[in-house]
């Protein structure tokens, strides 16, 4: 059996439920979250990724426009070539209901960011934070300005967020060796909703990248890809 074709059959139970999201979630989408007036995107579903400073927000490059080709060919969503770049205090924030943060060191967030990120997020936006490795840290000390009084939680592997599209059954899979140990995910609730998920010590990004960038084997790849598509889903439907 093919890549292609055996992804198909692991993700066959949820179909109907494709189905249902083409038709609930794009007319949402072009509107901006909920249901907030403005104009649409150019394209019903992207990803937003977040510009900060000081950091590498930009890492990665080919990741996104990969991620999304992957979720418009295996699970035939339109979605956008490229993703959108927005800083957290943008006005176009709200078209976006899956905003991605990643980079190697430190992220510093203003108070009118750490305000406008909330509001997002607590309006029904949705934050994957990827460590790119070396940002742990200081990302950890931003979600917690974010969110003082919600912690940030690992996820069981049995998370509704590794099954949406692409069954996980380890969880969280491990694509790039930097510290050693196992990969890590991570969230935030706010009023008993996901809100912000964090993809620690396994670099997603870096498997999203062309192939010849880190050589990674295309099982490997696959991986990174699949728990890609699934956050994206998990994101657009809850």
């Amino acid at each position: 059996m093919s890549a292609s074709r055996e992804a198909r059959s692991r993700r066959a139970p949820y179909a109907i439920a494709m189905l249902a999201l083409l038709a609930l979630a794009l007319p949402a989408a072009a509107q901006g979250l909920g249901g907030r007036a403005g104009a649409a995107p150019e394209t019903p579903l992207t990803i937003a990724r977040l510009r900060y400073a000081p950091g590498d927000w930009y890492g990665n490059p080919t990741s996104l426009p990969n991620l999304l080709a992957f979720i418009r060919d295996e699970l035939a969503l339109p979605t956008a070539d490229h993703e959108a770049v927005v800083s957290a205090t943008d006005v176009e924030l709200a078209r976006y209901p899956l905003l991605y943060l990643t980079g190697h060191g430190e992220i510093r967030l203003t108070d009118a960011e750490v305000s406008a990120l909330r509001a997002y997020l607590t309006n029904g936006g949705f934050l994957h934070a990827d460590d790119n490795f070396g940002i742990d840290a200081t990302l950890r000390r931003e979600i917690a300005r974010l969110f003082p009084d919600e912690p940030l939680v690992e996820l069981p592997a049995d998370h509704p967020i590794y099954q949406a599209a692409f069954p996980m059954a380890s969880g969280l899979p491990k694509i790039h060796e930097h510290a050693g140990g196992p990969p890590r995910g991570y969230g935030v609730y706010h009023d008993g909703r996901l809100v912000l998920f964090y993809s620690f010590n396994t670099d997603l990004g870096d498997g999203w990248e062309d192939a010849g960038v880190h050589g990674d084997p295309p099982d490997v790849r696959r991986a990174a890809l699949e728990m890609g598509a699934n956050v994206f889903l998990y994101a657009l439907t809850h």
